[in-house]
């Protein structure tokens, strides 16, 4: 799904305030500490709570094999004059049984109402459609996460409606809504210049997508 650019561990993205990088193995307490809380593993499909440092082990191992494999790119979220301090991190995966690439990301609390969760989904996007050949994204929200689904939206993904969706971490089946967003509509976007990486200051971060 990605190509050989961004299966080496030296890989990152910049945006104007943000490092994208790899996970390693030191930020493991920063996300034990940050994706453990109730608050943000709540939103999510994958993260558990509580959310010990094995768990926080197993998500830079996979991360990196998945990363490694060009399964997928899960890439820490770091301020740019900070890069060893996580505040989060951003994804894409396989789609599963749909097969479709999935777009996730959590942030920690301490950096929400920020824009970050925008700036980073962002630069993914462009990265995944900018070097691979995929054709779309998708994205799911927890209906009790409208800051996540405004994000995917100032991101240029479409409403696609609504269902259950099963939640590993939280055991069950959850009411979530589903978004889209193809090739063509990123290039149109990049075009007209609605997709940049400046984003609004008042904008309220999200907690994460259910593809992480």
């Amino acid at each position: 799904m990605f190509p050989d650019l961004t299966r080496d561990d030296v890989f990152r993205l910049e945006t104007r305030r943000l490092w994208l990088r790899w996970a390693r193995l030191a930020d493991v307490q920063a996300i034990v500490r940050l994706a453990g809380e109730k608050a943000v593993a709540d939103m999510t499909a994958h993260i558990p709570h509580p959310y010990g440092p094995e768990d926080g082990e197993r998500f830079v191992f996979q991360s990196r094999k998945s990363n490694a494999d060009g399964r997928g790119l899960q890439l820490a979220i770091t301020p740019k004059g900070r890069p060893n301090t996580v505040i989060g991190a951003v994804g894409i995966s396989g789609g599963g049984e749909s097969g479709t690439p999935q777009l996730g990301f959590w942030l920690g609390t301490p950096s929400w109402g920020h824009g970050y969760a925008t700036e980073a989904a962002r630069a993914l996007i462009d990265a995944f459609f900018a070097y691979g050949d995929g054709s779309e994204l998708t994205a799911s929200v927890r209906v009790i996460n409208p800051a996540s689904r405004r994000v995917l939206e100032k991101c240029g993904f479409a409403y696609q409606g609504s269902g259950l969706v099963e939640l590993p971490a939280r055991g069950g089946l959850y009411p979530a809504e589903h978004f889209r967003l193809d090739r063509r509509a990123w290039e149109s976007l990049k075009t007209w210049g609605h997709c940049g990486l400046v984003p609004d200051p008042v904008e309220v971060d999200p907690v994460l997508p259910l593809a992480c």
